[in-house]
């Protein structure tokens, strides 16, 4: 059951530093390959991950000195399937977590979480007595990202490819397939499979130490006041250009108010009203509240994308204090229902 892609949809342009780190990581296993006669040399190999690997006993016993091996260890495979399974995970979901957070915080996010990954596998391995095999890979690392998305972006859709006896593509929701994903993780763990995973020290107890560190981040982060997140209207959390750059290293991108939105348009049903309203420049549903106001009969919708700004739609004369059920965004549009 491998994620094709999602559908959300980013706010910010392309993810070059996503990109960056699938390429570094490829780029290390070709060398990692190259050194080892890929992987026939046992000697070779051993040399390499022992010296750039995280090994339990040398992280606690050698610290900190040995904090650089968590580093290089995230950046290292043991097989093919090892880092093809990882890219493709880093691939879909990344991408939206470096949108979200801004580049910055993105890749010293991801490296916190690949450090907890290490620390709760060579904390475990210690106490089984395992602490001299080195464990190595992006797995941990990418547990956080996918513990993070699936906080952050609760109502997305993976499009899967299971293979059972045909191939053939689902769409499933992000909170139905990570958390079997992560169930699957704790299982493994549970009935003792928690050894070096495709003979590159990976092992089942960092991914659930990864995705763990990635759902903090995740709520801490929905938790903050938007006069944290946002400062004068534009998100910093979505990557926004750092003021010293010059305009010629500038692309031209219009600005939210540039471009006219149509007017939020009114649906009354039997036993409620529901306001279609096109919003650009948030990436999910959490970005958009609503309100009602008795007053003036307005529901009032507020967007914190890459500006934040506001739009009102007016209800019936026969409308007394509907109250907001829910908010759906896709493809630009939100639909917020109001029960009557």
């Amino acid at each position: 059951m491998f994620p094709i892609h999602d559908d959300t949809e980013r706010v910010h342009g392309r993810p070059y530093l996503n990109y960056g780190m699938i390429a570094i990581n490829v780029i290390v296993f070709i060398w990692e390959a190259s050194a080892t006669s890929f992987f026939s040399d046992e000697r070779a190999v051993e040399e390499l991950f022992m010296t750039y690997g995280a090994v339990p006993d040398r992280l606690f016993n050698d610290f900190p000195a040995s904090a650089p091996t968590i580093l290089t260890s995230m950046f290292m495979h043991g097989g093919v399937a090892h880092i093809i399974g990882n890219m493709i995970f880093l691939f879909v979901f990344g991408d939206n977590i470096e949108d979200k957070y801004g580049r910055i915080k993105y890749i010293l996010l991801y490296i916190g979480w690949g450090a907890a990954a290490a620390l709760a596998h060579s904390a475990f391995a210690i106490s089984t007595g395992d602490g001299g095999t080195p464990a190595v890979g992006a797995s941990g690392a990418i547990s956080g990202v996918l513990g993070a998305y699936m906080v952050m972006f609760p109502r997305a859709k993976i499009f899967t490819v299971i293979a059972a006896f045909f191939l053939y593509t689902v769409r499933i929701p992000v909170l139905i397939y990570i958390p079997l994903w992560f169930a699957m993780q704790v299982i493994f763990a549970v009935v003792g499979q928690l050894g070096p995973a495709g003979g590159g020290g990976v092992a089942y107890l960092a991914h659930v130490g990864g995705f763990v560190a990635g759902v903090a981040v995740g709520f801490a982060w929905r938790a903050l006041p938007d006069s944290v997140k946002y400062r004068e209207g534009i998100a910093t959390a979505g990557g926004a250009r750092p003021t010293f750059r010059g305009p010629m290293f500038r692309k031209s991108r219009p600005k939210i108010e540039d471009v006219a939105a149509a007017a939020p348009e009114v649906i009354e049903g039997q036993d409620y009203y529901e306001v279609i309203a096109e919003i650009r420049g948030v990436s999910d549903a959490s970005d958009i509240s609503a309100s009602y106001d008795a007053d003036s009969r307005q529901v009032r919708i507020v967007a914190h994308g890459t500006r934040k700004y506001e739009m009102s739609a007016r209800l019936p004369e026969t409308a007394v204090n509907p109250v907001v059920k829910y908010i759906q965004y896709l493809n630009g549009i939100a639909r917020i229902r109001l029960t009557k």
